[in-house]
This record gives structure tokens, C-alpha cells and sequence, in this order.
């Protein structure tokens, strides 16, 4: 059966029109790297670009960078490059702060525009901890009460009282695929709004923000998008809503005139909203070097090898792999599942520390959970092969 395989994926890897996107990435010679869905790999060409915006942006043009090399400027513009993975148009994306801080931004702004009688939030409760962190301190401070329920139990609790929804793209632990669209059309008829956190799924899957009428959205760019560790999320206001968008966070960077230092805040007009301090520029040059590898990309194909690649893993773990040693807790369904495969497996923690001594890395979520990722612009189908055949040694 492992030839057989084997034979499989070689084949499966001569047909994959993304195969030549590997060479874009810095990747180890014998390392099976199946952890993008938390730190995407380096492109090859980012530390030249890093090294040209330290030494002669920063280190001779200086102050003159805002202006001359686009530093003010970079996070609109990035925020366009960003636009069409997550199915977003120009204008409506922003990128600087940290995921959990424009979670933050877009509830509370939702809540306040949800209007009057409408005192509750919905919650993820399978959602990243954070989320449900800002969720709550966001109730707390919009005198709202905060409810955490099944992804599928949402729609079913949706009412007069409810102002917004926070949702995950897809569940970071399981990678469970929510129904974005189903959900997003029932929160509307419910009179509320949809907030979508994407940190799982842009740069994986269609996400499709303007075509199904999302409110809010945020990510991050260190996973799919191989922005590099730390570097700045990105929030999406829906194009309508922008006048109204009423951020809790105000800041110079987002005032209709930044330089004028006057004391009452007014607005910025579009995306701009959406800033708040001095932006992060040096990791967010970075990020907009590494966006450079999706140019030509589009993302259904991205989300073809994903599927294949990730019903090809579970194909050879069912070979592979004792009965009983394992059992995924990621969907089977492709409308269900992201991308990425989790397992249940006893002593799981330990043997995600032998995977990675044997050169595939994946991670571990408490309690036995193993978790692998499949970056399709530089994983292949011989990497979800051996990733198998490593597991099944290690557990035979």
C-alpha cells in the first residue's frame, strides 16, 4: 500500500499547476512543514526587501520615508493587495494593530450600530480564546449581555435583542468550516450584524466578504499569508457601512486631518477609519513583500489542492495508521472543512514532539489534539505522504 501511495503522490504532485510556488518559499531539505496555519513559511525574497527598506529607507532617507517611500500610505494599500483574497473590494480593507484589537474595533463598532434595543452579543463559543476575551470586555463596556453557543446553535438563537455576532471562519482547534454565507444572511434577517474572524481561512479558501454582504472581518497575516510572525492584522468594513463606522479606538491616524493636531476627533473618510496609532512599518513592509508570492494566484485554486491535499493525508493516514491510533475531529465534508487536519490521539503532545525530531512539523492542541496545515502554495502531495507514513511508524 505505501508504494501505491507513494506512486500517488508523485503523480498527484507532476499534476499540480501550484507546485512551482514552493520555490518562492525558504523551506528545509528533508522537512515536512505542515504548521502554515500558524506561522507561514518565509518567501524566499523578503529578507533583500527587508534588508533595502532598513538600510536606505530608514537608514538614509529617514524621516523622508513617510512621504517618499510610502510608509503613510502602506496601510490602505496593503489593505488592497489583501482585498481580493478575501473576496473584499479597494477602499474597504485596512491593515496595522493585532487581531484581537480590531476584533475589538469592529463588535463594539457593530454594537453601535445596531441601534437602540438591541442589547446582546453572540459568541463563537469554540472561538479562539481571545475573541471571546474582547467579546466580553466589549459587552461589558456597550452594556450588553454576551452569550457563547455552538456555531450551529447560532441562527437559532438570533433575535430582536441581538446587535452582533462574532464567528470564526474556521474553528482553529477542529478546522470546521462555518457556513459564512447561510449565517451571514440569517444574522441580516434578524437585524443584527456578522463580525468573521478569517485568521484560518484567507489565503486557504474563497472567502467571498462583498458577495455575501459581511458587516466586519478581521484576520491576521502570519498564517496563510506568510506575513511573518507578528506581523499586522487587517480589518474589513463593509463599503456602506463606512460612514457610519464609529470606532472605539480614535486615534491621530485615522483623523481627517492627522497633522492638524486639533483636539476634537473627526473622522477620515473610508477605510481610513480604520487606523488608530503610527503604523508598524517595518512588518508591515515585510508583509506587503510576501503578499508578492499570490500575485497570479487565484484562490480557488488554492482551495482545489487544499481539498486534495487534505482528503489525500486522510486517505494515507486510514492506510497507514493502526486502527483505533487515531481519530480525525476535522469534517469530512469539503463544504465542512478548512484546511487543515486535526487528530485525536492519546499522548498527543508527545508524539507531535517525535513528529517534529522525525522532520514533520505540525502542532498540538490541549488535550490530544495533532494538528497539520496545508499551505498550498508550498506543500505537496509527497509531504502529506510522508507525514502520514512518520505518524504511523511512530504509533505501530
Amino acid at each position: 500500500m505505501s508504494e501505491v501511495l507513494a506512486k500517488k503522490a508523485a503523480a498527484l504532485d507532476a499534476a499540480d499547476e501550484l507546485a512551482p510556488h514552493r520555490d518562492l518559499f525558504t523551506l528545509d531539505e528533508g522537512v515536512v512543514y505542515l504548521d502554515g496555519n500558524s506561522l507561514g513559511a518565509l518567501p524566499r525574497h523578503v529578507p533583500a526587501r527587508m534588508q533595502d527598506v532598513i538600510a536606505r529607507e530608514w537608514g538614509q532617507l529617514r524621516i523622508r520615508s513617510w512621504e517618499e517611500s510610502g510608509w503613510w500610505t502602506a496601510p490602505e494599500r496593503i489593505g488592497d493587495r489583501i482585498a481580493p483574497l478575501v473576496g473584499a473590494g479597494p477602499g474597504t480593507v485596512v491593515v496595522g494593530d493585532s487581531t484581537s484589537v480590531n476584533v475589538f474595533k469592529a463588535l463594539v463598532a457593530a454594537v453601535r450600530m445596531a441601534g437602540e434595543g438591541r442589547d446582546e452579543i453572540l459568541v463563537d463559543a469554540s472561538t479562539f480564546p481571545t475573541d471571546g476575551y474582547v467579546a466580553q470586555s466589549a459587552a461589558r463596556m456597550t452594556g450588553c449581555q454576551i452569550r457563547a453557543l455552538a456555531p450551529a446553535a447560532i441562527v437559532g438563537a438570533l433575535g430582536r435583542r441581538t446587535a452582533a455576532v462574532l464567528v470564526n471562519h474556521v474553528d482553529y482547534r477542529s478546522g470546521r468550516l462555518n457556513d459564512l454565507p447561510g449565517m451571514t444572511a440569517a444574522i441580516h434577517a434578524a437585524g443584527a450584524l456578522a463580525v468573521w474572524d478569517l485568521c484560518h481561512s484567507a489565503g486557504a479558501l474563497p472567502v467571498g466578504l462583498a458577495a455575501h454582504g459581511v458587516d466586519f472581518a478581521v484576520g491576521c497575516t502570519y498564517k496563510y499569508l506568510n506575513g511573518g510572525p507578528g506581523s499586522p492584522a487587517y480589518l474589513y468594513v463593509r463599503g456602506d457601512h463606512q460612514a457610519r463606522f464609529d470606532t472605539p479606538l480614535p486615534g491621530w491616524n485615522s483623523h481627517e486631518d492627522p497633522f492638524g493636531m486639533r483636539p476634537a476627533y473627526v473622522p477620515g473618510e473610508g477605510a481610513t477609519r480604520g487606523r488608530v496609532g503610527t503604523p508598524d512599518i517595518l512588518s508591515m513592509l515585510a508583509l506587503e513583500s510576501a503578499l508578492d508570492v499570490w500575485d497570479g494566484v487565484p484562490v480557488e485554486a488554492v482551495r482545489a489542492k487544499s481539498l486534495a491535499l487534505t482528503d489525500f493525508f486522510l486517505e494515507c493516514v486510514e492506510a497507514y495508521v493502526p486502527a483505533g491510533k487515531v481519530s480525525s475531529v476535522t469534517p469530512a465534508a469539503h463544504a465542512e472543512r478548512g484546511s487543515q487536519v486535526s487528530l485525536s490521539c492519546e499522548g498527543a503532545g508527545d508524539v507531535m514532539r517525535a513528529l517534529i525530531e522525525r522532520g514533520v512539523v505540525g502542532d498540538f492542541r490541549r488535550p490530544d489534539v495533532l494538528r497539520f496545515g496545508f499551505t498550498p502554495l508550498y506543500v505537496g502531495f509527497a509531504d502529506a505522504e510522508r507525514a502520514a507514513a512518520e505518524l504511523a511508524t511512530l504509533l505501530s
